[in-house]
């Protein structure tokens, strides 16, 4: 199995960018279809966007499509999120999380819950107006 850990983060104003990473170690050998999730205070966690290991396609939630960019460097095992143009509304833990498969579905963002997806512990994104 693989874990992960997040780092980056912080506190920026509405508008301001940010960037987080995700390094994965462990058995990175295996295709994993690795992803960006957040949970704001009082609300269910959601899928941000999508990348397969070892490729460039990404699927992104419409809320930050356009915003957000998903990168990975293989050779590190890392994944990447950088945020621009942040709101206000982007305020949430943000977690790393990964699932064996051949691939990567948009579906896997709204069924994350129920797969057996690998958690990092999680990063605090603030952003304030």
């Amino acid at each position: 199995q693989v874990s992960l850990v997040e780092s980056g983060g912080g506190s920026v104003q509405a508008g301001g960018s940010l960037g987080l990473s995700c390094a994965a170690s462990g058995d990175t050998s295996k295709g994993y279809c690795m992803g960006w999730f957040r949970q704001a205070p009082g609300k269910e966690r959601e899928g941000v966007g999508l990348i397969f290991s070892g490729s460039a396609i990404t699927y992104y939630a419409d809320s930050v499509k356009g915003r957000f960019t998903i990168s990975q460097d293989n050779a590190k095992n890392t994944m990447y999120l950088q945020m621009n143009n942040l709101k206000p509304e982007d305020t949430a833990m943000y977690y790393c999380g990964a699932v064996r498969a051949t691939g990567c579905n948009p579906e896997f963002m709204a069924q994350a819950e129920s797969l057996d997806f690998r958690w990092g512990q999680g990063i605090l994104v603030t952003v304030s107006s």
